[in-house]
């Protein structure tokens, strides 16, 4: 009961009420943003949701599009903002996605979205992960985050799918809570994204 009705009522009040407690903190982001990126508070991407339906994900843009003299983007690291670095320190960035999870497309917790060009070399088992919404966090992200492997990740995404369920997710919010407020798993290093998945890593 709890995972094919209860969860998504709980995702969509909880969105909600944040959505309009927090919205003087988001206004302010955007604008703060907009100004360091040129005008683009926001990084939209395609990402596959349930059942592997396509929907955009909404974030705060952390890093601003400066390119080298053949026009290819700099590093990671040399565009980072220092707002940028700010939101991302303290989590702030992933707030835009409470849009995602008012309108269905994510929930506030389950294996992280991730890019479309993953889905053809998934295997069964990791496919999984995709039999219910997306989460903003999730049991991989309280383990571990980008310091585990691939193979983790996953397993603890199909893990998650397994065993929903309201007493696992509270648990994974108070983890969430208190890596925010200690600030760890923050990813900040020089490689901000983690590694490419190839299906044999």
């Amino acid at each position: 009961m709890y995972k094919f009705f209860f969860k998504r009522v709980i995702d969509f009040s909880i969105s909600l009420i944040l959505l309009i407690l927090i919205s003087p903190v988001l206004l302010l982001l955007t604008i703060f943003l907009a100004i360091a990126n040129n005008g683009k508070p926001f990084f939209i991407q395609r990402r596959p949701g349930k059942h592997e339906r396509i929907f955009s994900i909404v974030k705060f843009k952390t890093m601003n599009d400066k390119k080298d003299d053949e026009g290819n983007l700099l590093p990671d690291k040399d565009r980072l903002t220092k707002v940028g670095s700010f939101v991302r320190k303290t989590s702030l960035d992933e707030l835009p996605q409470l849009f995602n999870v008012l309108k269905g497309e994510m929930s506030l917790i389950g294996p992280r979205p991730l890019i479309i060009e993953y889905l053809p070399i998934y295997n069964d088992e990791q496919k999984k992960r995709h039999n219910i919404r997306p989460g903003i966090t999730g049991w991989a992200q309280v383990n571990g985050r980008n310091s585990i492997t691939w193979k983790k990740k996953f397993e603890y995404d199909v893990w998650y799918v397994e065993n929903l369920s309201l007493l696992t997710d509270l648990r994974i919010i108070g983890i969430t809570l208190k890596k925010v407020i200690q600030k760890e798993d923050v990813n900040l290093s020089n490689e901000l994204t983690s590694e490419y998945f190839n299906g044999n890593n």
